[in-house]
Protein backbone atom coordinates (compact mmCIF):
# COMPACT_ATOMS: atom_id res chain seq x y z
CA UNK A 1 0.00 0.00 0.00
CA UNK A 2 1.10 3.24 -0.71
CA UNK A 3 2.39 6.27 2.03
CA UNK A 4 1.90 8.45 -0.49
CA UNK A 5 -1.12 11.18 1.15
CA UNK A 6 -2.53 14.51 1.15
CA UNK A 7 -2.08 14.44 -2.59
CA UNK A 8 -4.60 15.96 -5.49
CA UNK A 9 -4.02 13.74 -8.40
CA UNK A 10 -6.00 14.66 -11.92
CA UNK A 11 -5.75 11.45 -14.34
CA UNK A 12 -6.99 10.46 -17.15
CA UNK A 13 -8.07 7.31 -18.26
CA UNK A 14 -9.72 4.27 -20.22
CA UNK A 15 -11.39 1.33 -18.24
CA UNK A 16 -11.79 -1.55 -19.91
CA UNK A 17 -13.32 -4.95 -19.08
CA UNK A 18 -10.54 -7.87 -18.77
CA UNK A 19 -7.26 -6.24 -20.68
CA UNK A 20 -6.57 -3.17 -22.35
CA UNK A 21 -8.44 -5.66 -25.64
CA UNK A 22 -11.98 -5.74 -23.90
CA UNK A 23 -14.85 -3.54 -24.04
CA UNK A 24 -14.49 0.00 -23.13
CA UNK A 25 -16.62 0.75 -19.73
CA UNK A 26 -15.91 4.18 -19.21
CA UNK A 27 -13.38 6.98 -20.37
CA UNK A 28 -12.67 10.98 -19.24
CA UNK A 29 -12.31 11.30 -23.17
CA UNK A 30 -13.45 14.83 -24.01
CA UNK A 31 -14.32 15.11 -20.08
CA UNK A 32 -12.36 16.60 -17.21
CA UNK A 33 -10.08 14.43 -15.64
CA UNK A 34 -10.84 12.62 -12.55
CA UNK A 35 -9.61 14.50 -9.55
CA UNK A 36 -8.86 12.68 -6.44
CA UNK A 37 -7.33 12.84 -2.74
CA UNK A 38 -4.97 9.85 -1.93
CA UNK A 39 -4.66 8.83 1.35
CA UNK A 40 -8.51 8.60 1.86
CA UNK A 41 -9.95 5.27 0.73
CA UNK A 42 -11.42 7.43 -1.98
CA UNK A 43 -10.39 5.08 -4.99
CA UNK A 44 -10.19 1.27 -5.33
CA UNK A 45 -7.15 0.89 -3.45
CA UNK A 46 -4.85 -0.90 -5.81
CA UNK A 47 -6.10 1.80 -8.31
CA UNK A 48 -4.79 4.09 -6.12
CA UNK A 49 -1.45 2.20 -5.45
CA UNK A 50 -0.66 1.94 -9.08
CA UNK A 51 -1.36 5.59 -9.96
CA UNK A 52 -0.25 7.51 -6.37
CA UNK A 53 4.03 6.99 -6.83
CA UNK A 54 3.51 8.70 -10.47
CA UNK A 55 4.12 12.02 -11.38
CA UNK A 56 2.56 14.40 -13.82
CA UNK A 57 2.82 13.21 -17.62
CA UNK A 58 3.42 9.87 -16.29
CA UNK A 59 1.20 7.01 -18.62
CA UNK A 60 0.51 3.92 -16.88
CA UNK A 61 -1.32 0.28 -17.90
CA UNK A 62 -2.28 -1.61 -15.23
CA UNK A 63 -4.61 -4.72 -14.62
CA UNK A 64 -7.30 -5.01 -11.06
CA UNK A 65 -8.86 -8.66 -10.67
CA UNK A 66 -12.10 -8.37 -9.45
CA UNK A 67 -11.63 -8.93 -6.18
CA UNK A 68 -9.65 -6.67 -5.57
CA UNK A 69 -11.80 -4.05 -7.42
CA UNK A 70 -15.22 -4.11 -6.96
CA UNK A 71 -15.49 -7.41 -5.27
CA UNK A 72 -17.47 -10.74 -6.51
CA UNK A 73 -21.25 -10.53 -6.79
CA UNK A 74 -23.13 -12.23 -3.82
CA UNK A 75 -26.91 -13.62 -3.55
CA UNK A 76 -27.33 -11.49 -0.30
CA UNK A 77 -27.30 -8.28 -2.37
CA UNK A 78 -30.53 -9.66 -3.92
CA UNK A 79 -32.84 -8.04 -1.67
CA UNK A 80 -36.51 -7.47 -1.57
CA UNK A 81 -37.69 -3.88 -0.59
CA UNK A 82 -41.42 -2.91 0.28
CA UNK A 83 -43.50 -1.37 -3.34
CA UNK A 84 -43.86 1.70 -0.71
CA UNK A 85 -40.14 2.64 -0.90
CA UNK A 86 -40.84 3.20 -4.62
CA UNK A 87 -43.82 5.10 -4.31
CA UNK A 88 -45.10 8.45 -4.76
CA UNK A 89 -48.54 9.92 -4.32
CA UNK A 90 -49.88 6.59 -4.05
CA UNK A 91 -48.51 5.08 -6.99
CA UNK A 92 -44.73 3.85 -8.64
CA UNK A 93 -42.46 6.02 -9.64
CA UNK A 94 -42.01 5.69 -13.46
CA UNK A 95 -38.40 4.65 -13.14
CA UNK A 96 -39.20 1.26 -11.28
CA UNK A 97 -39.03 -0.80 -14.59
CA UNK A 98 -37.14 -4.01 -14.66
CA UNK A 99 -33.69 -3.47 -15.88
CA UNK A 100 -33.29 -0.01 -14.35
CA UNK A 101 -31.14 1.04 -12.70
CA UNK A 102 -32.23 3.47 -9.35
CA UNK A 103 -29.80 5.03 -6.32
CA UNK A 104 -30.86 3.55 -3.24
CA UNK A 105 -29.64 5.04 -0.33
CA UNK A 106 -28.70 3.03 3.22
CA UNK A 107 -28.83 4.00 6.46
CA UNK A 108 -25.61 5.31 6.45
CA UNK A 109 -26.63 8.07 3.68
CA UNK A 110 -24.07 6.08 0.80
CA UNK A 111 -26.02 5.73 -2.30
CA UNK A 112 -25.77 2.45 -3.90
CA UNK A 113 -26.98 1.63 -7.48
CA UNK A 114 -29.79 -0.87 -7.60
CA UNK A 115 -30.66 -2.81 -10.87
CA UNK A 116 -34.60 -3.44 -10.60
CA UNK A 117 -34.87 -7.38 -11.15
CA UNK A 118 -38.78 -7.96 -10.83
CA UNK A 119 -41.40 -6.17 -9.11
CA UNK A 120 -43.90 -8.08 -7.35
CA UNK A 121 -47.30 -7.76 -5.49
CA UNK A 122 -45.95 -6.22 -2.90
CA UNK A 123 -42.47 -6.17 -2.98
CA UNK A 124 -39.57 -4.86 -5.48
CA UNK A 125 -36.24 -7.09 -5.70
CA UNK A 126 -33.03 -5.13 -6.74
CA UNK A 127 -29.96 -6.04 -7.75
CA UNK A 128 -27.58 -3.78 -5.51
CA UNK A 129 -24.16 -6.27 -6.04
CA UNK A 130 -22.12 -3.70 -7.60
CA UNK A 131 -22.67 -3.03 -11.63
CA UNK A 132 -18.68 -4.40 -12.01
CA UNK A 133 -18.76 -7.25 -9.26
CA UNK A 134 -17.05 -10.14 -10.90
CA UNK A 135 -15.59 -7.91 -13.44
CA UNK A 136 -11.44 -8.22 -14.03
CA UNK A 137 -11.01 -4.13 -14.63
CA UNK A 138 -7.55 -2.64 -17.04
CA UNK A 139 -7.26 0.71 -16.38
CA UNK A 140 -5.07 2.53 -19.34
CA UNK A 141 -4.49 6.80 -18.85
CA UNK A 142 -2.02 9.48 -18.13
CA UNK A 143 -1.13 11.70 -14.67
CA UNK A 144 -2.50 15.25 -15.44
CA UNK A 145 -1.33 16.46 -12.44
CA UNK A 146 -0.09 16.25 -8.85
CA UNK A 147 0.19 18.35 -5.93
CA UNK A 148 -0.13 18.41 -2.74
CA UNK A 149 -3.72 19.13 -1.72
CA UNK A 150 -4.64 22.35 0.64
CA UNK A 151 -5.59 22.47 3.85
CA UNK A 152 -9.00 23.48 3.09
CA UNK A 153 -9.01 19.82 0.76
CA UNK A 154 -8.03 17.80 3.77
CA UNK A 155 -10.16 19.62 6.37
CA UNK A 156 -12.97 18.92 3.97
CA UNK A 157 -11.52 15.69 2.97
CA UNK A 158 -12.23 16.30 -0.86
CA UNK A 159 -10.81 18.27 -3.74
CA UNK A 160 -11.89 21.95 -4.07
CA UNK A 161 -11.82 23.83 -7.46
CA UNK A 162 -11.54 22.74 -11.20
CA UNK A 163 -12.28 19.01 -11.27
CA UNK A 164 -12.74 18.43 -7.94
CA UNK A 165 -15.58 16.42 -7.29
CA UNK A 166 -17.94 16.71 -3.90
CA UNK A 167 -17.83 13.42 -2.18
Amino acid sequence: MSEVKNKVVSISYNLYKDTEKGEMIESTEGKDPLVFLTGLGQMIPEFEANVSELNSGDAFSFGIKSENAYGNRTEEAIVELPQDMFMKEGKLVEEVAVDNVLPLEDQNGHVHPAKIVSINEETITCDVNHPLADQDLHFTGNIVEVRDATAEELDHGHVHGAGGHEH
